[in-house]
């Protein structure tokens, strides 16, 4: 099977088992708190809440694109994703599953909502920092561009969030008649009708796009382990016929061919350079060539190679000042890029079911200890229905508008925050539990650091041993 050798089939094998229980492990770790409010307020059974949880992260994962995973995949700059060397892939792959999974099950057995997206990022970066150290590699190994984009996108979220919630809890204060959604839930009787129903609308939308969004990060997660271990195979879609590509190439090569060198800086120059060895590549791979099968498989991996490379330094030269080309031109270019984009950005129909089932069976087990710490220790009182409402909306949200920008969004994050600004926003301040809040804060701020830490020190330990 793919022309492994059987004990590399193996570890691929590992692997994507370790991918799979990443997943798990965020389900019964984040989507916890989207079953918080339903649970605490007796809106939903326990068991119920889980399944109907699980059920929509399932949906969620199928329904979400693949933009998330894409940003994921490319952390890590495109040189590092096309080493044809599976035991380097082995190693980068691994180190960083097995750094995510240590400090998500450490914090769910404290009962820390950390971040399962923090945890995988950190460790995604610590890799590509490791990578850089090695003798031999060149220039930075890690896309700072885009983990900024991430980094912004998880640093904000929790503020809004926070602030959102307040403003939510104002407008229910000032406009619902009706104080039964203010009172402290009757530990055996459910809510009112119309406040259960609300509920159950916020906790299904927060599992939806909890899917939508973290199960992106697990779609991400395995494209890097198959893009790293066969990397000839899931090179390019296998849907898609790779000849097709030429026209789009012809369409780049005329917009490049539009730009005057001579009023470019030297850097400039040498970038457009680059973009031109690599469409002359393709014009190579593709020449001669009328049907699919005279391509041999490893021409997938060139092709890929030469749409990334092409496609980062061709971003970097349209980007300097020293470029004048027509609105039309720029136009043409940025059809043609991303027609040829999909051929590499894509995820097969198998990678989504894997990580949709990971995690809706991961959200039916181990949810306990997260939702006690959301419903009880966050703040000094018993969540409400209005907060539970007011905080699963705002959560639903922003994780949903991250999403649709193909940005990564922490649902512990947003709705912990969410829950601390429903707080302050019934009592001030001082109705939050400073321990507990203290301690996610922490776990908040450590999460990165020491993940890009030990997943760095996993893969330099992994490729010594592999090789």
């Amino acid at each position: 099977m793919f022309g492994l050798e059987p004990h590399v089939l193996l570890l691929l094998g590992v692997c994507l088992l370790a991918a799979c229980a990443f997943e798990f492990v965020n389900g019964f770790h984040d989507t916890a708190n989207a079953v918080a409010t339903v649970i605490y307020t007796n809106t939903l059974r326990p068991w119920v809440a889980v399944v109907w949880s699980a059920f929509w992260n399932f949906i969620g994962v199928f329904a979400g694109g693949i933009g998330v995973a894409m940003g994921i995949v490319y952390l890590l700059p495109v040189e590092s994703l096309v080493d044809q060397n599976v035991y380097h892939g082995i190693a980068m792959v691994g180190a960083l599953i097995v750094a995510a999974i240590i400090w998500n099950v450490g914090t769910w057995y404290y009962g820390l909502p950390s971040s399962s997206s923090h945890a995988l990022i950190g460790s995604i970066l610590g890799v590509g920092i490791a990578f850089s150290l090695l003798p031999g590699s060149k220039g930075a190994a890690v896309n700072w561009s885009k983990a900024g984009e991430t980094g912004l996108a998880l640093i904000t979220s929790p503020v809004l969030g926070f602030t959102f919630t307040i403003g939510m809890m104002f407008l229910l204060k000032r406009f619902v008649k009706s104080k039964a959604i203010f009172k402290e839930p009757h530990k055996r009787k459910p809510p009112p009708l119309w406040i259960r129903l609300l509920l159950v609308v916020t906790c299904t939308l927060v599992s939806f796009f909890h899917g939508s969004n973290d199960g992106q990060k697990g779609v991400g997660l395995i494209m890097l382990i198959l893009i790293g271990i066969v990397p000839t195979f899931y090179a390019l879609d296998q849907s898609k016929n790779p000849l097709d590509l030429r026209e789009s190439l012809t369409k780049i090569e005329f917009v490049m061919g539009r730009v005057n060198q001579a009023e470019l800086s030297p850097a400039d120059q040498k970038l457009l350079a680059e973009v031109n060895a690599q469409t002359a590549s393709l014009d190579r791979v593709f020449a001669g060539k009328t049907d699919v099968a005279q391509l041999p498989q490893n021409a997938r991996f060139e092709i890929r190679r030469a749409i990334l490379l092409a496609a980062n330094r061709a971003k970097s030269l349209l980007g300097s000042d020293k470029v004048s080309l027509s609105t039309q031109d720029r136009a043409t270019y940025d059809g043609a890029i991303k027609e040829m984009k999909t051929f590499t950005d894509y995820a097969p129909w198998w990678v989504l079911l894997v990580v949709s089932l990971s995690l809706a069976c991961g959200t039916m087990i181990g949810w306990q200890r997260i939702v006690t710490t959301i419903g009880e220790r966050i703040g000094k009182e018993h969540l409400n229905y209005a907060q539970g409402a007011s905080s699963e909306l705002v959560a639903a949200a922003m994780i949903g508008a991250s999403t649709a920008f193909g940005l990564a969004s922490s649902t512990t994050h947003v709705l912990s925050s969410a829950i601390a600004g429903s707080m302050v926003a019934n009592r001030g301040i001082k109705n939050l539990n400073p321990q507990m809040v203290r301690n996610i804060a922490l776990a908040w701020v450590l999460t990165v650091p020491v993940t890009m830490v030990l997943s760095g020190a996993l893969f330099l330990l992994f490729r010594a041993v592999l090789g």
